[in-house]
């Protein structure tokens, strides 16, 4: 399969192994677009691309820029999408529904979303959407078997609206127990990081969907403790309370749960060691790599033909004269 992939260049998460990932399953032109270039997509294609040397072409660019530009989106051929952020589209604020809008206009056009439930969500509503999980670069982040002497910790943005109910759950946690918050630069920085805490704490609030950071954390060792986003979305991802993650539905469960944990050491290591196998097994950007050719290899809808609309002048003209 010949693959173009266009991706955002600079992008604040650095995705180049999953890049490598999809590469290393498919003969694959990776091309990284800048602001400019993403804004004007017929510009771009025209100098640079004959989409005819590709089996699929797949965008995964600013969904801002990408929606505005939905008259020539539809004539790109064989076309999949990345997607990311389409939680945004069940959420109250500014892209309320704004995905939805979008690929009803694309019925044709495969979409992969990385939560479960949102994809099920779209595929009701007669839109050609795929599950592809997030996942963890496994060429920076793993575990390194040092001593944990942070036991409560988060690592991240809280400033962001889209994560005001995550900030005020662990100003929550605050209130009760010693817990560090930090930001942290990516890389060597934010591995060292992660790799010193014992519990971390993950509170994705409102989105419906497991963020990047609970593979990453899991990964790396930690005891994930991970706001429930319920029985659909764990099956999913194979998360079992107690097992692999520690799921929680309010400040009083989480705080139920890690009293069971303080006292019982070995539970806890159970856990974080299953949920850095789980990790490692089914996330790591290699994997994911290779869930997404899977999920664009069966065949895409046929776009439906075009049908230009009659001069109204003309509709008018026939209704006279009939």
């Amino acid at each position: 399969m010949k693959l173009l992939l266009l991706v955002i260049k600079n992008q604040t998460v650095v995705l180049d192994s999953l890049y490598d990932a999809i590469a290393e399953n498919a003969d694959c032109d990776i091309r990284r677009l800048s602001s400019d270039e993403q804004s004007n997509l017929e510009k771009y294609f025209k100098r640079n691309i004959k989409t005819t040397e590709y089996d699929r072409i797949i965008l995964f660019l600013r969904f801002k820029k990408e929606a505005q530009q939905i008259f020539f989106v539809k004539t790109i051929p064989n076309l999949v999408i990345l997607e990311h952020d389409a939680c945004q589209n069940y959420i109250s604020g500014r892209y309320e529904g704004a995905f939805s809008k979008y690929y009803r206009q694309l019925p044709w056009v495969r979409v992969l979303v990385s939560g479960a439930v949102i994809a099920r969500r779209l595929q009701e509503e007669g839109v050609d959407a795929v599950f592809v999980p997030k996942g963890y670069d496994q060429k920076i982040l793993k575990n390194l078997n040092k001593p944990r002497d942070v036991e409560l910790g988060f690592i991240g943005s809280l400033k962001s609206n889209a994560y005001s109910s995550r900030r005020a759950f662990l100003e929550q946690v605050a209130k009760k127990e010693n817990i560090r918050i930090q930001r942290t630069a990516p890389g060597y920085e934010y591995l060292q990081a992660l790799n010193r805490i014992r519990f971390f704490i993950s509170a994705d609030i409102g989105i419906d969907e497991y963020m990047i950071k609970n593979f990453e954390a899991m990964a790396c060792g930690c005891v994930l403790f991970a706001f429930n986003q319920g029985e659909e979305e764990n099956n999913a991802l194979g998360f079992k309370d107690m097992e692999n993650i520690v799921l929680y539905n309010s400040i009083e469960d989480f705080c139920f749960k890690l009293a069971i944990l303080r006292k019982d050491s070995e539970l806890a290591d159970r856990i974080a060691l299953n949920g850095q196998k789980l990790a490692e097994q089914r996330y790591s950007f290699s994997a994911i790599g290779q869930q997404i050719i899977q999920a664009i290899e069966p065949s895409l809808h046929q776009p439906l033909p075009f049908s230009p609309r009659k001069p109204f002048w003309l509709g008018l003209w026939a209704r006279l004269f009939a």
